[in-house]
């Protein structure tokens, strides 16, 4: 690593408060066919560079203390890309579980994956599970693959759910909360994202975790993800930090809760 880089990577690290680190960051990892474009390459080539980015954005997270990241990877609108770039994502997606298995392992990350995987080809299937599998022992951090998700899949089908407890008198109308709603999630094991993180310049959810967002602060930054590294991961880090969540409530009720604590 370059010398300067480092220099600017601790003084950006030197900036983050260690007892306000995020438990949750989730990642819409947009920009990659328009990286491709301004480089004049195919859009392919740009998800193969991003690759990189999520090794980086990966190990710092963990570097960090987050114990949640989850990365938007493939969503169920993605089917109406070109057929020839999708085949291509599925063959990358194959590739690049395989061989990041052992750096995963390395590093203590357990792999997760939320979506309705069933879609996915079968090579695809196989091998994100036996990744899951091989990392299952790791308690560090966990990495959420989003694949073949959309927050109104899932949505549906909780609303589905419940509705055959329902009818099936395993669960009572009268007692449906939050609680059970989020009981029927894809996420149902995993703590709503404190961040979120959108690159390339976009200013939208594009169907990703609505239920789960509803408290999050949100990040957008112009950079491609091929090019989103530890030094932007580290920056978005530092912008969450500045903000006063207040769920609701006033910035003097949140003084007084600290006061009372102390």
């Amino acid at each position: 690593m370059p010398v300067v880089l480092n220099k600017v990577l601790k003084e950006l690290k030197s900036q983050i408060v260690s007892n306000n680190i995020p438990v949750h960051v989730a990642v819409v990892m947009d920009g990659n066919g328009r990286w491709a474009k301004q480089h004049g390459k195919p859009r392919v080539f740009g998800h193969k560079n991003g690759v990189k980015s999520i090794r980086d954005v990966s190990e710092a997270a963990a570097e960090l203390g987050i114990k949640y990241l989850t990365l938007y990877a493939f969503s169920t609108e993605n089917w109406n890309r070109p057929a020839l770039e999708v085949n291509a994502l599925m063959t990358l997606l194959v590739e690049t579980i395989r061989k990041e298995v052992a750096t995963l392992n390395k590093n203590n990350i357990r792999l997760q994956a939320i979506g309705d995987i069933s879609r996915l080809p079968e090579k695809s299937r196989k091998a994100l599970a036996k990744a899951i599998e091989d990392t299952a022992q790791n308690n560090m951090m966990t990495m959420v693959l989003a694949l073949n998700y959309s927050s109104k899949w899932e949505l549906t089908k909780a609303v589905i759910d419940i509705a055959k407890q329902v009818k099936e008198n395993k669960l009572d109308l009268g007692s449906i909360d939050e609680s059970v709603i989020t009981r029927h999630l894809a996420t149902k094991d995993i703590p709503d994202p404190e961040l979120l993180i959108r690159t390339s310049g976009e200013l939208r959810l594009s169907n990703f975790l609505l239920w789960q967002l509803a408290y999050s602060e949100l990040y957008f930054t112009d950079t491609y993800w091929p090019d989103f590294n530890k030094e932007e991961f580290f920056k978005a880090i530092i912008s969450y930090q500045s903000r006063e969540r207040r769920f609701g409530k006033t910035s003097e009720q949140l003084i007084s809760n600290t006061s009372n604590i102390n």
